[in-house]
């Protein structure tokens, strides 16, 4: 490793070490404890950030060795181009976390140990970037299982709410099934590889038998889509997302679900080179499910930040797509066609990381205003809270996929590959496949729109809806800067979404051989143009040059007409009752439409309430209340549990508290060891 590389990533794994011990020794300090702790994580981020864009743009893979092994396994990190990609991601958010994390861990002051919050916070940074870097599954997996505990601490931070308590427990235990899957994984390529070592995972995982590498794969999928919350494993996303403090909500959100997605491609495509194409149908199809499920039960949500978390699983859903239609191509042997697939779910990777943690800080600056998450206790923000107000818009047009912001770009791309994937295959079903994939694509970015249509309307316009909203001002400068910076990626990815194109060059290569000049357009940075047929292009700056043009002539064409007439200004009539807060369209209301369409799925329950004044003819109070079934925890959580704890009934009777009769059991599984490893 070259100086300046080994510094730089001494630098960024050795400051949130650092910065989490000064924050945790100064905690009786509160001031001082956050400026040392967020301000090791910032210097290290941005360090991250260096390191990994050196190793994408030399394409040269950088090794740091330890002067320890573990099992006769030397330790040491590699950082190839794929875990450069996703370091660079995890440090953009953070980043930004950092910043805003000044302003927002105030409100902890004189309720909780912030030196405690600085120290996990740190931790947790720490660990995600040595995960993916780790060139061998022991420090995967510990780095792995620091990030799982480290990030459930964060979870239960304000733990005296026994709500949060639950979440907590959820989330930990979920996570646990995921890494016991990823394990037993890791323990077959083990067998055949004999070492720990990726580089040798990767030459045993290429010649596994056919039978076997299905049974990695199958256990791979279980493993990290528990992680990644892919439908119907994701029922930990929407209970510990909410829990959390927002800024590690939003590097829950942004980042720690994508390093299930890293894992995910780090071993099914670079260490077993893919596989059949019924491979990539079953996460086409899995991706499709959590696309359309996940933004349909987040359009049910009032909670902003449970909103958000069901938005993730939308995304999760549609990075999967992208990963489906790359793996159907690679079963095909079709690389080229693959390539498209691979950049479309790593550049949405990189854009749901930026626009989704700049929706969960603008969540917390809302509630850190308001001290509410429930949107129909808001209202009117816009005017009370201008900037969290647009940067919060900016966020919303990017999630929907809108022009000229960075979502519109990578969903195009995942649409180019389902267009490849339904007009170049010779098989009948996935000719099929294809465009039905495309077609709950769209339904899932129309119902996105909606949901934040809903999701911004309804906290920033009309009339504020109570009394914490109407008291609500601007957040801290820090807060703001943070909102800003992720706000300024989105638009600057979408008009130059090349920069980023560029960046997965060498992954694609290191992982398909084919890099992404294939998709790099005409005229130098102008087009996204994919070369394979069908041909297909866009150029985002010149939908941005169009779309101003427009707006200018709207806005000249009404300065003429208004130059020849008046404008007359009065109030709104109501029918002769005065306008209040309780007459706006609300969250309920907004939604309902998609309920009743979708009520099978939903199937929604309610309950009315009502007190007369002369029953049944005047009316005093109407209370409605409405809910959805949660079907998951309850067709399929709910019976497992049930027989969970029938089975721990049942064997309970182990437990007698006899110290002579534990010791008889572990003497009677010695001599069974013994017999079998004769």
């Amino acid at each position: 490793m070259p100086s300046l590389t080994r510094s730089l990533f001494l630098i960024t794994v050795g400051l949130p070490l650092v910065g989490g011990l000064l924050s945790f020794i100064l905690h009786r300090k509160p001031k001082l404890s956050i400026i040392m702790g967020f301000t090791c994580a910032n210097i290290s981020s941005l360090s991250g950030m260096g390191l990994g864009i050196m190793v994408l743009l030399t394409g040269s893979p950088a090794h740091f060795n330890l002067p320890w092994s573990l099992l006769n396994v030397p330790l040491g990190f590699t950082i190839g181009p794929l875990a450069a990609f996703f370091i660079t991601v995890i440090c953009v958010v953070c980043f930004s976390v950092s910043v805003y994390s000044y302003g927002y861990v105030t409100e902890y002051i004189g309720k909780h140990n912030i030196g405690f919050l600085g120290l996990l916070y740190n931790l947790f940074v720490f660990s995600m970037i040595t995960l993916v870097a780790s060139e061998n599954a022991l420090m995967f997996l510990f780095f792995w299982e620091l990030m799982s505990l480290s990030s459930y601490f964060l979870v239960v931070y304000d733990h005296h709410d026994p709500n949060i308590r639950k979440a907590g427990f959820i989330y930990i235990v979920m996570t646990h099934i995921g890494t016991l899957f990823i394990v037993a994984a890791f323990m077959l390529l083990y067998k055949y590889a004999g070492s720990f070592n990726f580089l040798l995972y990767a030459a045993a995982g290429h010649a596994l038998p056919s039978q076997l590498k299905t049974i990695v794969f199958l256990l791979i999928t279980l493993g990290f889509g528990t992680k990644a919350g892919i439908v119907p494993l994701h029922i930990w996303l929407p209970r510990a997302h909410p829990a959390a403090p927002s800024n590690v909500s939003a590097i829950m959100s942004g980042v720690m679900i994508k390093t299930a997605i890293y894992g995910f491609i780090k071993v099914v495509i670079e260490m077993m080179g893919g596989g059949p194409v019924w491979w990539g149908v079953l996460i086409l199809v899995i991706g499709s499910i959590s696309a359309v499920l996940g933004v349909m039960y987040a359009l049910m949500e009032h909670d902003i930040k449970r909103l958000f978390a069901y938005s993730s699983v939308e995304n999760i859903g549609i990075i999967l797509i992208g990963l489906g239609a790359s793996l159907i191509f690679i079963g095909n042997g079709n690389n080229k066609m693959a390539m498209v697939g691979l950049t479309a779910a790593l550049f949405h990777v990189f854009n749901h990381a930026i626009f989704k943690g700049l929706l969960f800080l603008g969540a917390g600056s809302v509630h850190f205003a308001t001290r509410t998450r429930d949107i129909e206790k808001l209202g009117g923000l816009l005017k009370k809270m201008p900037w969290t107000g647009f940067f919060f818009l900016i966020g919303a047009i990017s999630i929907s996929a809108i022009p000229p912001f960075n979502g519109f770009v990578s969903e195009w791309l995942t649409f180019q590959s389902l267009l490849m994937l339904g007009s170049g295959s010779t098989s009948t079903l996935l000719n099929i496949l294809g465009p039905l994939s495309g077609a709950a694509l769209a339904l899932t970015g129309a119902l996105a729109a909606a949901c934040f249509v809903k999701a911004f309307g309804i906290q920033f316009l009309a009339l504020p809806r109570s009394a914490n909203a109407e008291s609500a001002r601007e957040v801290p400068v820090s807060m703001r800067l943070a909102m800003g910076l992720l706000a300024l990626l989105c638009f600057v990815i979408g008009v130059a979404p090349l920069i980023v194109i560029s960046l997965l060059n060498p992954v694609c290569k290191a992982l398909l051989g084919v890099g992404t000049t294939q998709i790099l357009g005409g005229y130098g940075w102008v087009n996204v143009l994919t070369k394979m047929k069908p041909v297909t292009g866009i150029s985002p700056i010149s939908l941005v040059i169009i779309l101003a043009a427009a707006v200018f002539l709207i806005f000249f064409v009404f300065r003429v007409i208004g130059k020849s007439g008046t404008v007359r200004t009065d109030e709104t009539w109501n029918c002769g009752m005065v306008l209040s807060p309780n007459m706006e369209y609300s969250a309920t209301s907004f939604s309902k439409p998609i309920l009743i369409i979708f009520r099978k799925i939903f199937q929604p329950k309610r309950e009315i309430q009502k007190e007369y004044i002369l029953e049944p003819y005047f009316t005093r109070v109407i209370k409605y209340r409405g809910s959805i079934k949660p079907v998951f925890e309850e067709t399929i959580y709910g019976p497992i549990t049930q027989i969970l704890i029938r089975i721990a009934n049942r064997i309970k009777i182990f437990q007698s508290g006899s110290i002579h009769l534990y010791l008889a059991y572990i003497f009677v599984v010695l001599v069974l060891l013994l017999i079998f490893a004769r």
